[in-house]
């Protein structure tokens, strides 16, 4: 019964609330569950959550082009980490 490499001993629900175990929810995600990926900080994640306060949600991902911060090279390398 040998593990997956991706799942540890200790993790919880961190997959559940958009850990390592998938990609995060743009449309759901909290401030600290954006923070928790690669490439962005505290000071993004609170940019993206009132993008999506503003505008209603995202119905693309690259929709995160709107949000100041983010340019064409950080969307590539956040589009598989996060869904609409």
């Amino acid at each position: 019964a040998g593990g997956h490499p991706a799942s540890r001993p200790g993790d919880g629900g961190a997959a559940a609330a958009g850990g390592r175990g998938g990609p995060v929810s743009l449309s759901s995600a909290t401030e600290a569950d954006l923070d928790a990926l690669d490439g962005i900080g505290p000071t993004l994640a609170a940019r993206i959550v009132e993008w999506r306060r503003a505008n209603g949600g995202f119905a693309s991902v690259d929709q995160l082009l709107e949000v100041p911060g983010i340019g064409p090279g950080r969307l590539e390398a956040l589009r598989s980490q996060v869904v609409p």
